[in-house]
């Protein structure tokens, strides 16, 4: 029964944080439930995190987490950047050293199988997005090794990578202002199907297509960050909608009940890169349904102004939701419980 009871608890806390609102003039302004816990990730002996945009819980609940080799690049590194984490933060195991440069994006799918994009090539390395076992068998990649360019089986610099429950793999591709932004679709076996998405800041076009996210009507959530915006597809790439009011996205992900979580990690006052007055950092949470934002997790960054990123970029949640957001400059990774 007090088990019945905790989970009757849980399911209303959902309810209330799917319905709950703030001030439309204030997208700073509403609560945060959560409860920040930076140390909650047991690392080997010698061990340090490096920095991470790069998070994703498997169907057991343990935690998976793509560092940069205790720095923020990988590329001359033997250190093994992939991590898997039990449900209490415990470490089980790593593997990957040597094969990457610069790790960005992480997905896990329905088989449990991890993809992870390699953003910069570096050394000889990157520009893939490789598809592996939980052992760490490597089973794909997708774009050549060592090679950044546009082309139907090159990235130029892959970012974000999501897979449907059908099997059908969605990349996207340019990571830097101004240089390429489009959506790649490729069936299971990794044939390119169709790419989408011009160079822009008009309905349907890109700039840094950085997070995808998939929700429960198969809707295709597209990260536009330096548009400040989410675009919202179909799967053949025909423009749904636009938000603006998750503010500056760098990470996206939509859980079962269509919740959406969307990490901005850029926003500042400045003029140049970032530019984003009146919107703090941190991670907001909503609807993915209605488009409502319902609670807000700032970032703890003093003062983000004086730097291009800080707090969580990459973002996930298990299915209490609980909220984890990996951190390039702070390299952490943090548990935000309710």
């Amino acid at each position: 029964m007090a088990r019945i009871a905790v989970i009757g608890l849980a399911l209303a806390a959902f309810a209330a944080l799917d319905t709950a609102s703030a001030p439309a003039t204030d997208p700073n302004g509403y609560a945060n439930p959560y409860k920040a816990d930076a140390g909650f990730f047991k690392l080997p002996p010698g061990r340090t995190m490096g920095s991470s945009s790069a998070v994703a819980v498997d169907s057991k609940g343990h935690i998976w987490i793509a560092d940069r080799c205790g720095a923020n690049d990988c590329s001359q590194s033997g250190l093994d950047p992939i991590m898997e984490f039990d449900a209490r933060g415990n470490f089980i195991k790593a593997f990957g050293g040597g094969r990457f440069a610069f790790p960005h994006g992480l997905f896990i799918d329905a088989r449990d199988n991890l993809w992870l994009t390699d953003t910069y090539v570096r050394h000889g390395k990157g520009g893939t997005v490789t598809k592996m076992s939980p052992a760490g068998e490597v089973l794909l990649v997708l774009g050549k090794t060592g090679v950044s360019a546009v082309g139907p089986d090159t990235f130029l610099e892959p970012t974000a990578v999501l897979v449907t429950p059908a099997g059908t793999v969605f990349v996207t591709d340019g990571h830097d202002p101004d240089t390429t932004a489009r959506v790649m679709k490729f069936d299971a076996a990794g044939k390119l199907i169709k790419q989408w998405g011009a160079l822009g800041r008009g309905p349907g076009q890109l700039n840094m297509p950085h997070a995808l996210a998939l929700d429960s009507k198969g809707r295709l959530f597209v990260g536009d960050r330096d548009n400040d915006r989410i675009q919202i597809y179909d799967q053949d790439g025909k423009l749904l909608d636009s938000w603006k009011q998750f503010s500056r996205p760098s990470g996206v992900y939509i859980d079962a009940r269509d919740m959406i979580y969307v990490a901005d990690s850029e926003s500042r006052t400045p003029q140049g890169y970032g530019h984003h007055p009146g919107w703090k950092r941190g991670i907001r949470v909503g609807s993915a349904r209605s488009g409502a934002v319902t609670a807000f997790i700032p970032d703890d960054e003093p003062d983000p102004d004086a730097r291009d990123t800080s707090g969580p970029e990459g973002v996930w949640a298990d299915r209490e939701g609980v909220v984890y957001g990996a951190e390039v400059r702070q390299k952490r990774v943090v548990r935000h419980a309710r």
